[in-house]
């Protein structure tokens, strides 16, 4: 896990002083993992959160008190909280008004001089190019996480919207969503994700950086095939379409007429997501996200799937 600046960012601006609970230690079973955070701010009605660091009555405890609790806390999950997972936690809590004075590459902080441990750390980090969240005495050292993949999405209908929704909080991707006209997205959009609205989204395409992950799945058949043409020009890091096997059938064909060779075509993927968990939209994102996260590309044919 990492230090989601940008995420912090959005939150400040959007609800003015944040605070950021995370797990900087773990002894014995624990929910969840070092460097696993949450994000708490102020209401009318008391509090409201984004994150988990593992829920039950230490994330209800944490978020409730986020505003007045110590800094650093050790927990017992068992005698403190009823938990049954029996291991001790320490949360880290910070209440953040700006990220101006947040690095953006590795966090480091802590009262007094910076301790020799922490120093080494961070020598270590800069020769081998990577640092893992871990509490240093009173010293938390955590990543930063910047979003680093592109995710461009085409389509805003119910699939793309339980997608767009499932993948959204993973703070390393940068999501830009795609379709025809404002009322097609849902009223307010997840944190984070860029908005773009074009007669001819087909003609976005050109802006996309070569490097960029696409997912396919508007309501037009027409239109999803004139973005696998158009991605297929323009080069790109993945490329799903949402679709039954004969609509990739005749796709194929029809990409062929215009020139595109077979082992161009077979960059894409259809259908994209894992089939087997069903048609639902909702099953359908939890397929897409598990291969968006894994990088895992599917080509197997589970069936017939609407597109």
């Amino acid at each position: 896990m990492s230090f989601g600046r940008d995420t912090l960012s959005a939150a400040i601006a959007r609800h003015g002083r944040v605070a950021r609970v995370v797990v900087a230690d773990v002894q014995g079973s624990a929910p969840r993992e070092v460097g696993a955070s949450m994000l708490v701010w102020q209401t009318s009605k008391g509090f409201a959160q984004s994150g988990t660091i593992g829920g039950g009555t230490l994330e209800f405890e944490a978020a409730k008190h986020a505003f007045s609790a110590p800094r650093l806390q050790r927990l017992p999950l068992g005698p403190a909280m009823g938990q049954c997972c029996g291991g001790t936690v320490t949360l880290l809590t910070e209440v953040f008004e700006s990220v101006a004075a947040i690095p953006e590459e590795i966090f480091a902080r802590g009262p007094g001089d910076m301790p020799f441990s922490v120093k080494k750390a961070l020598s270590k980090a800069r020769a081998q190019g990577f640092i893992t969240p871990k509490l240093h005495g009173d010293w938390m050292v955590e990543p930063i996480t910047r979003a680093t993949r592109p995710i461009w999405v085409w389509g805003a209908g119910h699939v793309g919207r339980a997608i767009v929704a499932t993948l959204a909080p993973l703070p390393e991707l940068a999501i830009t969503w795609v379709d025809t006209s404002a009322e097609r997205f849902p009223e307010t959009l997840p944190k984070g994700v860029t908005q773009l609205i074009a007669d001819k989204p087909e003609a976005l395409m050109d802006y996309a950086p070569p490097e960029a992950e696409h997912l396919i799945l508007t309501y037009s058949h027409a239109l999803d095939f004139e973005l696998c043409h158009r991605v297929l020009s323009h080069g790109f890091a993945f490329a799903g379409l949402i679709g039954s096997r004969t609509k990739w059938a005749r796709f194929r064909g029809r990409l062929r007429d215009l020139g595109h060779t077979d082992a161009q075509i077979a960059r894409i993927c259809c259908p994209i997501g894992q089939p087997e968990l069903g048609k639902h939209p909702q099953a359908i994102a939890v397929g897409v996200a598990a291969q968006v996260i894994s990088g895992r590309k599917i080509t197997e044919s589970y069936g017939e799937r609407t597109g």
